[in-house]
């Protein structure tokens, strides 16, 4: 099985990347939707989040999400915790789903493939890139926030250009080009 790592930074089109391979008949994993999933249901995990960021961080059962995130994109170490806490439940999580496929392909996307060192268990790794101003006017129009928030939810992931050097293959998300030609030409490359 060939493991395929999708990332780039937020607003660039990742998850509607994802839904192109799908239709294309590859399996696509999506670690933020299992991250979540896991956050919900695996009870020593709710546990250690509870103990790092308070009991009041899980109301009835359900993570309080604006809380958590107000936590930690405004504080690099929290952020840090966090991922220290989820990664190795989503990389668990992902080695499940993985076997339970039957295809020789399948994609892991991930905003932040490459700072929780998940790069390491795949054999090529894609950067969706965008335009700066695009992203922001993307994140505006879908995430309803300011401008601000956005720039400092940016500032939190690892630089664009630095992600773009440690991938494979690179899929410009520009509104100019088509992305199905350049998903057909990594296929046809990888297989």
């Amino acid at each position: 099985m060939i493991k395929i790592g999708l990332t780039g930074g937020i607003g660039v089109g990742k998850t509607y990347v994802a839904k192109i391979f799908q239709k294309l008949g590859i399996p696509v994993f999506n670690s933020d939707k299992h991250a979540k999933l896991c956050l919900m249901n695996d009870l020593n995990l709710k546990k250690n989040i509870e103990n790092q960021f308070g009991k009041d961080i899980y109301f009835n059962g359900v993570l309080q999400r604006k809380r958590l995130a107000e936590i930690v994109f405004n504080d690099t170490d929290a952020l840090t915790k966090l991922n220290i806490l989820v990664h190795p439940v989503v990389k668990k999580s992902f080695g499940l789903w993985c076997q339970k496929q039957k295809t020789n392909l399948i994609i892991k996307e991930a905003a932040i493939l490459f700072e929780s060192n998940s790069e390491k268990d795949l054999d090529f790794v894609i950067c969706v890139s965008a335009p700066y101003d695009e992203r922001i006017r993307r994140l505006k129009e879908r995430d309803r926030c300011s401008e601000n928030d956005i720039k400092q939810r940016m500032s939190q992931q690892m630089d664009e250009d630095e992600k773009q050097k440690l991938s494979n293959f690179i899929i410009t998300n520009d509104s100019k080009q088509l992305v199905l030609p350049q998903i057909i030409n990594i296929i046809k490359e990888i297989e």
